[in-house]
């Protein structure tokens, strides 16, 4: 794929520092400019909690950024949002926002905030507003995931089976066993947005290459509507989880362009 010249690869640099481990990975993903912004507030996706995170916030916290991840109840769109604002109302200057999957959903409504310098989306949703992003995903071939999503009781969640095959595509068995284990539960009434921040923010994007929950293509169309900087990850749904040193270099990214 070409790209344009707001974007770039994640392949070189970034890939290589995603082979690292422990220490010498932290040193590797905060290498590069000073940021400009010092707070990061994390939104898990759908099927997921904070601790998805667990990755990405060591490696930010050594880059001397505050972080603060965001526990999105799942109970409605609006009760993700009253959560995300609560965390942006706490931060002490100005911040950038970053979203793993369903979570894309929720950063797009709360990104207004005015201590929000930038969006930095992770194979997430990016809908335009009032859209409906089941419409829009329809228009693209269909999620393996899809297969193994359970509804009941007014709620989603995954099987097992398409957990492991599909959600966590690419994450050792025993690790993903655990996400399994503490995935949220999603509420099946539509989560619509009212407005899409990322008209007035600059945005960023991390595109999976082998994604099985989002279609890869879906994602590069999101970024390329939204006009954000663009990395392709050859990773699966979880890239948060798979290559944290290269998600946290675009974090550190959004946040040098204050």
């Amino acid at each position: 794929m070409a790209f344009s010249r707001r974007q770039f690869s994640a392949l070189g640099a970034g890939v290589a520092a995603a082979t690292l481990s422990g220490a010498p990975a932290a040193r590797a993903a905060t290498r590069g400019p000073r940021p400009a912004v010092r707070n990061v507030v994390l939104v898990h996706g759908a099927y997921a909690d904070g601790s998805s995170w667990a990755k990405v916030i060591p490696l930010l916290q050594a880059a001397g950024m505050n972080v603060t991840a965001v526990q999105n109840p799942l109970t409605s769109l609006a009760d993700d949002v009253a959560a995300t604002n609560f965390a942006l109302a706490r931060q002490d200057g100005p911040t950038v926002l970053v979203a793993h999957s369903y979570g894309g959903t929720v950063i797009s409504e709360t990104g207004l905030a005015p201590n929000v310098t930038g969006l930095v989306y992770v194979a997430a949703r990016a809908p335009e507003a009032g859209e409906d992003y089941a419409a829009l995903a329809a228009k693209f071939p269909t999620s393996p995931v899809t297969s193994g999503i359970v509804t009941s009781g007014g709620f989603k969640w995954i099987g097992q089976s398409a957990f492991l095959e599909d959600f966590a595509n690419g994450v050792p068995k025993k690790e993903a066993l655990v996400l399994y284990a503490a995935q949220g539960l999603l509420s099946t009434a539509p989560p619509t947005t009212s407005v899409a921040a990322w008209h007035q923010k600059p945005s960023w994007y991390a595109v999976s290459k082998n994604d099985r929950t989002i279609d890869p293509d879906l994602e590069r169309f999101m970024a390329r509507r939204m006009n954000a900087t663009t990395i392709e990850v050859d990773s699966g749904h979880l890239s948060l989880v798979t290559h944290p040193e290269v998600i946290t270099r675009l974090i550190l990214r959004a946040a040098a362009r204050g």
